[in-house]
């Protein structure tokens, strides 16, 4: 039969039943699955064998394959045997068999062993299924189907010939089915089963990954309920973030190399000096000592050419995309070649509808022609499905990676930036890099392709156009090419505008990070109006450039949805007018338009891409500079063993920035192992900065610090992590619970514990806001004690505890008793009492040491320290001498104590006698006193009785245990109402507008297409005839006057969106940020910032942004899709009863997967803020962290919590291919549905509407998918809207003004009366205060005292109203202050805050944000604040610009701003909240004074924790536990020995005349 193959071809195919021939069927069908199948999997095998991996059990499923290939090898080797038979059974040249049956089965027997060995190496793999074998399968089924209905057909006519072949053949194929049906099934080991419930992806068949059905498990439980973080699948391990960080970081390190030595070479042609050169390399950090140690000014260049910094602003430049796309080759390689066969497959599309049009024009057409059509054209759109889909997954998991990759990088170079790149950009601005720009390259890498892709889908469609209309489509290309330009015009214009915006952005989210860190101030000085003005105003700004962009954007739009109809109109009407003969055919005009309809998705995302890589390019510039960024230099600081010598300074100038003036001058010192080294001297003299040297965190100038050993840093503002106490105080370390127990005692945190709801498992909250200010800094000290350092830098740690607990800390911490007696100590202090105890006292001046030796040493040397002593000292020792020592002798007997009386021999120094009056609180911590003082016992017992009962199940959790609630996360489908409110936001009559504009258009688009299919029927109307010119004309201009209709209509709708959306944007973020500077203190107690900033960030960013963007698109696709559908109608109306089981099969995939979407991005955002959270806590925190070598943890930390967001997205993305392929597929039945109609239909119907008919079908693929898309990125991003009303729902404190308004002059005298007052925190809590009742009257000062969370501030946090009453009132001059509006009553009031909060802005807006104030009172207030001489001193004065939390600013100056504050307000109340617990003594006392002279005749309310503080108060208010424990005058308290009496021996003091401090 060899010879008879090629002349029969043609004649078996010219007729009604065509069929192959014999040879071909038996020849190269056969061949080309076995070839395809043996050019593969030799490569298979061998990468198999030669891995080390050992083999998995065997399965049932295995085993079942084996067998069944084992069968097929059998039907082999019998064919073959036949054959022998046969031949030898005949002999003679007749009976031979031709060569096929001989080369067939030999060939079969060998490639059934080849499967053999691959089912058996694949026992390696996770994954056992081959999709080599698969793909054999599927082509060995196809290619066996010819033959399959030839034997078929022979069989039906009359008597089998050759029985035996003809039973083989078909057992052969039926177990080849089978073996493609057991493919299907994945094979999973009992060993990987494990493997397979973490993701079930790892071992999901080829055909389960290609059509994702592996993850349909996921898409039901989702359905059935709201999914949980456990529900989600673990990550693989490539695209866990280590991995992938680390491969960015190498090639990152290798690409900035590179980058600085450009940038080098840039400066150096810039500056073009030769004396420079041999600077060109930035000197190693190593040499830099040896060769700068003298010179102090090239050391300052010397970082101008290692990196950022530059004054002019330069960096390492276009590095960061060459080092993502060196780290993610692979995947771009893969999904380019998948994309390629998508772009080619997408042009068999056109070509099969041109033979299908062809084919119902010609009524001689055989039947099956046009069935081969309909197959052909729907197994085309399958295989297009496919690779767009897989190409769709990698892209996708390719910008999960890079925003991964960045987001670590962007996190690892916090840890190690320098102080002075850090101060370059806020922590706003940081968390900017990690959120929106590694979004943005996310967003751009899912399209990246479309770069070279796009322009080759343009090429190929205009050369089949060309083939189709001839010279004509040049008028096509030329409107094509006249609308480059204008785009790029409009995408320079929109980068600059997004590049301001940007920059409003960063503004608006740094002022709100602030308000919301210090918004308690606000409330307290009732604040809140003037920043929110100062937001609205950038906000203004911001949606004025929104509004701009969008314009712009709405012309770019229009543009595009105009082109293809303008390409089209331009071509048919040249083509038409060109020449006489041209007629318009259907065919020519319908795979013209659907070659349109592919140019249409290039031409429309391509503008879309470069402006994505132009925002794109804008990040990747701010992404630059961030990680090209300088290093912390700590070569300063070095670590030589010298012996005899902890700490060595040597000539050691260190600056904060390189170009600012040294903070510490040419220090030379030498701290030798165990000692306690005091440092002291005025504020701003360099103590903090002295630490922070130490610390490496300080640019260095000259000379270096030899450090030998860990350290623990204990910073002058402890800084707290959001997580439990106790992981507070261990900070990593492993628990030793007896070292813990010590730990907590000399801390003195146990009588802590016992107000905590769950003790040391209590929950803190972020910057530690439900402790006090002398909790935090004791939990911070516990941290230090607790890490068993060699060295401790304690910078100020007594400074915000009370005196009391300030002595039990020195006796059992840091003194030469204390638990770090053998650790060197280098302790910051104003306290004077502790100096004695000192081996070496280092005292400052303006950064330098003025002098430094022993306590003894010093006062007698009668330098500074002499000096600085007596100015206080001998303010505390105004008593006679004879009842000091009476006083410490009869405590020293009380308590039992050896400390007094070492330093009773020297009774000349004033320190010692005001020493002998500070009595300790040992006794305090001791679990049975000697003391019988009853009081005291009664003091003991008093916080633990009252507070909730602590015999609780350890696994329960306690009341108020968890300060931050979990973040509300709403489940199930979104509500409709929210959909309303942002209409209502919108505006109901532009929402109305809106979519009838769209209505219209798609009314035109139909109009104009079904215009065209009547068109193209004058082909055959004028068939043989001269073609009328007024027909031809009237044709082209109906045709051209709806499109113009289409493209008009458009516009309008865009530019009423756009109005609408920035009206709903200002609506929404103007009541948000209403709200929420309304809600009450508790709010931010129990809300975490991130959470807050994040509504604000992300959530009003896709109010502004996305959601417009989304809601467009799904309403345009939604008309598209029904506007395409009733043109299928109209074509064939069969179509209609195969639209419905296709719509029920795509609204139920569409409610699947849509529930589980929404829940996976909910989950998205829920998972993405403690990320941000974590990121803005750990650079508040980079000093302590870095001081104790955490950097690593902290990294682990955040490679964890990023993983698990990483698994919300990838499911998320999953999730989406999931429904792509399934609806693709509805669409390609579409196609297949229509084809199949126009072909069994033919003879009723014109060629034209065919052509419309099934041009449309192919085009609905698209939008199908789009429109689910759509409908979900709608339902996703509308959570942002629901989530903005979430926190506009928040219930408000009371209103700020009242119908009741105080009495002009209001509060006149000052009087203030409690009455029966009680307070709690939160409902849930028990009082705080209770059963308070006492008068204060006018002018009168009192101070508040009582041990630590006895409510001391509680108290103030009542006045003003933070805090409701539970019961009872108060009344201020009468009036009873519940009854009238917060700001009148918070404006009358005055208070000087504990921690001084100051805002980023001019020195003039942390005074008088409301500019009521003239500079006269200003400087006034300066004066009286002592801060006048500095302020003046500063270049810009009042303008001067305070940085973030006046980070610019010494603690003690802020504190002395806080009082110039006070001053100006000038209100008959007076407020101190321990105001000088950060300061030392000369503030302390500048303070005083002021407070003395200026608010004479005013009520002054005092809460203290030094004692001294209130000496000279008229009465004394005494707290204990929540109750009144005694309230009288100082004198009066002091004789009647109860609590008062018991606090004031503590502090040493013993009569009222003690102090006047």
């Amino acid at each position: 039969p060899g010879s008879s193959c090629l002349p029969q071809n043609t004649s078996l195919l010219q007729r009604p039943d065509a069929d192959l021939p014999l040879c071909f069927e038996q020849t190269v069908l056969v061949w080309v699955p076995l070839g395809f199948l043996w050019l593969f999997a030799p490569w298979h095998l061998l990468s198999l064998c030669k891995s080390s991996a050992k083999k998995y059990s065997r399965t049932r499923l295995y085993l079942a394959k084996q067998a069944l290939t084992g069968l097929l090898l059998l039907t082999a080797v019998t064919e073959l045997a036949f054959t022998l038979a046969e031949d030898l059974g005949s002999p003679g040249p007749a009976g031979q068999s031709p060569a096929v049956h001989y080369t067939n089965p030999v060939l079969y027997t060998l490639t059934w062993v080849l499967v053999l060995l691959l089912h058996d190496a694949r026992r390696r793999c996770l994954r056992r299924d081959c999709g080599l074998l698969f793909l054999f399968w599927m082509l060995s089924l196809m290619c066996g189907i010819f033959p399959l209905q030839t034997l078929i057909r022979r069989a039906l006519q009359g008597p089998i010939p050759d029985v035996p072949r003809f039973s083989l053949f078909l057992l052969s194929y039926g177990l080849q089915l089978v073996l493609t049906v057991t493919s299907t099934f994945s094979d999973v080991a009992p060993e990987t089963a494990e493997a397979a419930r973490k993701n079930p992806e790892v071992t999901a068949s080829f055909l389960s990954s290609i059509t994702f059905s592996w993850y349909s498990r996921m898409v039901w439980k989702g359905h059935r309920k709201p999914l949980e973080m456990e529900d989600l699948w673990e990550l693989r391990d490539q695209e866990r973030t280590q991995p992938v960080s680390v491969a960015f970081e190498r090639h990152m390190q290798a690409e900035l190399r590179r980058a600085r030595r450009a940038l080098e070479h840039r400066h150096h042609r810039r500056r073009n000096h030769p004396a420079d050169m041999e600077h060109k390399n930035g000197l190693a950090p190593a040499q830099s000592h040896d060769v700068l140690v003298l010179e102090e000014k090239p050391k300052k260049n010397r970082r101008k050419q290692q990196g950022v910094a530059d004054p002019s602003g330069d960096f390492p430049r276009r590095w960061l995309f060459k080092v993502l796309i060196r780290s993610f080759s692979g995947n771009l390689l893969c999904s380019v070649a998948f994309k390629l066969v998508h772009d080619l497959l997408v042009f068999a599309s056109p070509q099969l509808l041109k033979a299908l049009i062809a084919f119902v024009a010609d009524p001689g057409a055989f039947a099956w022609q046009g069935y081969l059509y309909a197959v052909l054209l729907f197994v085309a759109a399958l295989a297009q499905s496919f690779c767009l889909q897989q190409y769709f997954q990698l892209c996708f998991s390719l910008g999960l990676s890079v925003r991964t990759a960045l987001m670590a990088a962007v996190y690892k170079k916090a840890l190690t930036i320098s102080s002075a790149t850090r101060k370059e950009s806020t922590v706003g601005e940081t968390v900017n890099l990690m959120s929106v720009d590694a979004q943005r390259f996310m967003d751009l890498t899912n399209f990246v392709h479309q770069l070279w892709s796009s322009p080759l889908q343009i090429a190929l469609a205009i050369a089949f156009l060309w083939a189709e209309l001839g010279p004509a489509v040049l008028a096509g290309l030329g409107v094509m090419v006249l609308l480059i330009p204008i785009n790029a015009v409009l995408a320079t214009k929109a980068r600059a505008i997004q590049m301001k915006n940007m920059k409003n952005k960063d503004e608006r989210m740094k002022i709100m990070t602030e308000i919301l860190s210090g918004v308690k101030i606000l409330k307290l000085f009732a604040w809140e109006p003037s920043f929110e003005r100062r937001v609205g105003g950038i906000r203004e700004r911001e949606l004025k450039g929104l509004l701009h962009f969008t314009y712009l954007q709405a012309v770019s739009f229009f543009i595009f949805t105009c082109a293809p109809f303008l390409v089209s109109v331009a071509s048919f009407a040249v083509f038409v007018l060109v020449d006489e003969s041209n007629m318009l055919d259907a065919q020519k005009a319908f795979t013209s338009i659907s070659l349109f309809n592919v140019l249409r998705f290039p031409l429309a995302i391509l503008p879309m891409v470069i402006s994505t890589l132009v925002q794109t390019s804008v990040s990747a510039e701010r992404l630059e500079r961030y990680l090209g960024g300088d290093d912390l230099d700590t070569s300063a600081i070095r670590h030589d063993p010298i012996p005899g010598s902890a700490v060595r300074f040597s000539e050691a100038s260190f600056a904060w920035d390189q170009d600012a003036g040294p903070a510490v001058r040419r220090v030379t010192l030498d701290v030798a192992p165990g000692c306690l080294v005091a440092v002291v001297g005025a504020v701003g003299s360099g103590k903090s900065s002295l630490v922070s040297a130490m610390l490496g965190e300080m640019e260095n100038v000259h000379g270096h610090i030899n450090i030998q050993g860990s350290l623990a840093y204990v910073p002058q503002q402890a800084w707290i992590q959001n997580a439990t106490l106790k992981d507070n105080i261990l900070f990593g370390s492993a628990l030793d619970e007896a070292r813990y127990q010590r730990v907590l005692q000399a801390c003195a945190l146990l009588p802590d514990l016992e107000l905590l709801p769950a003790r040391d498992l209590t929950e803190i909250g972020e910057k530690g806001i439900n402790l006090s200010g002398g909790q935090k800094q004791r939990v911070s000290l516990a941290r230090a004690v607790y890490s068993e350092a060699d060295i401790y830098l304690l910078d100020d740690p007594l400074s915000a505890v009370d005196a009391h607990v300030g002595k039990h800390l020195f006796e059992h911490v840091l003194g030469p008793e204390g638990l770090l007696r053998d650790k060197t100590r280098i302790l910051v202090t104003h306290g004077i009492s502790f100096l004695p105890h000192t081996d070496k006292i280092v005292v400052l001046v303006g950064g330098a040491v003025s002098e430094h030796g022993s306590y003894g040493a010093l006062l007698a040397s009668g330098g500074a320290f002499a000096q600085y002593l007596s100015t206080y000292g001998g303010q505390e020792q105004r008593e006679p001498e004879g009842q000091a020592t009476a006083g410490a002798g009869e405590e020293e007997e009380e308590a039992g104590e050896t400390l007094e009386a070492s330093a009773e021999e020297v009774p000349t120094d004033v320190v010692t006698s005001t020493l002998k009056r500070e009595a300790s609180i040992r006794r305090f911590s001791r679990s049975i006193s000697t003391s019988t003082s009853s009081t005291q016992s009664r003091q003991r017992v008093v916080p633990v009785g009252q507070r909730g009962p602590k015999g609780r199940e350890a696994g329960e959790e306690l009341r108020g245990q968890r300060l931050i609630e979990k973040e509300a996360m709403e489940s199930g489908k979104v509500k409709l109402s929210v959909y309303m409110q942002y209409l209502r936001a919108i505006g109901w009559g532009f929402s109305a507008c809106v979519f009838l504009s769209y209505v219209v258009q798609y009314a035109a688009f139909m109009g104009s297409n079904l215009w065209l299919s009547d068109w193209t029927n004058d082909a055959l109307r004028y068939q043989n005839q001269t073609y009328p010119a007024a027909q031809r004309d009237l044709r082209i201009g109906v045709f051209g006057a709806l499109g113009m209709a289409q493209a008009a209509f458009l516009l309008v709708g865009i530019i009423l969106m756009a109005h609408g959306a920035i009206q709903a944007s200002r609506v929404l973020h103007q009541q948000l940020l209403s709200n929420i500077l309304r809600v009450p203190m508790s709010f931010f107690d129990t809300t975490p910032t991130g959470r807050i900033v994040n509504r604000f960030a992300k959530d009003i960013f896709t109010v502004d942004e996305t959601i417009p963007m989304s809601f467009r698109s799904w309403l345009a696709c939604l008309l598209g899709i029904v506007s395409t559908l009733l043109m299928i109608c109209l074509a064939t109306p069969f179509f209609a009863l195969v639209v419905i089981p296709l719509a029920l099969f795509y609204f139920f995939v569409q409610r699947f997967y849509v529930s589980t979407s929404r829940q996976l991005r909910r989950l998205d955002s829920v998972t993405r803020s403690p990320i941000y959270s974590h990121f803005s806590e750990t650079v508040s925190g980079l000093p302590v962290i870095r001081a104790y070598q955490h950097q690593q943890r902290f990294l682990q930390h955040n490679e964890a919590i990023m993983d698990i967001n990483q698994k919300s997205v990838f499911s998320w993305i999953v999730s989406n291919r999931w429904l792509a392929i399934r609806l693709e597929f509805v669409g390609n039945l579409v196609v297949f549905f229509a084809a199949l109609l126009a072909v069994i239909t033919r003879d009723s119907l014109d060629s034209g509407i065919v052509g419309l008919s099934v041009s449309s079908a192919l085009n609905i693929t698209q939008t199908l998918n789009w429109l689910v898309r759509m409908t979900s990125e709608l339902e996703t991003n509308i959570v942002a809207v629901e989530r903005v009303h979430e926190y506009m729902e928040v219930e408000n404190e009371a209103p700020w003004v009242t119908e009741q308004r105080p009495p002009p002059g209001w509060p006149s005298r000052g009087e203030i009366q409690f009455i029966d007052y009680g307070v709690r925190y939160r409902p849930e809590l028990e009082l705080v205060l209770q059963g308070i009742t006492c008068d204060v009257a006018g002018n009168e000062k009192v101070g508040v005292v009582g041990r630590t969370g006895a409510g001391k501030s509680s108290l103030t946090n009542c006045l003003f109203r933070i805090l409701e009453a539970a019961g009872g009132r108060i009344l201020i001059d009468g009036v009873d202050i519940a009854t009238i509006g917060l700001h009148d009553l918070r404006q009358h009031l005055t208070i000087i805050p504990q921690d001084p909060v100051l805002f980023s802005g001019t020195l003039r807006l942390n005074l008088d944000p409301f500019e009521q104030y003239s500079e006269v009172e200003l400087w006034r207030a300066l004066e009286l604040a002592h801060l006048k001489a500095h302020v003046q001193a500063l270049p810009e004065g009042l303008a001067h610009p305070i940085s973030e939390a006046g980070e610019n600013l010494s603690v003690g100056q802020r504190q002395l701003l806080c009082l110039a504050r006070a001053l100006l307000r000038k209100s008959k109340i007076l407020v101190l909240d321990e105001a000088t617990a950060a300061v030392d003594l000369e503030t302390d006392r500048l303070i005083q004074s002021t407070i003395h002279s200026e608010f004479a005749d005013c009520t002054v309310l005092t809460v203290a924790h030094r004692l001294h503080t209130i000496m000279d108060s008229n009465r004394v208010l005494v707290l204990q536990a929540g109750r009144i424990a005694e309230f009288d005058s100082p004198e009066v308290l002091l004789q009647q020995q109860g609590v008062f009496t018991t606090l004031a021996k503590d502090a040493g003091i013993v009569s009222s005349q003690t102090t006047l401090l």
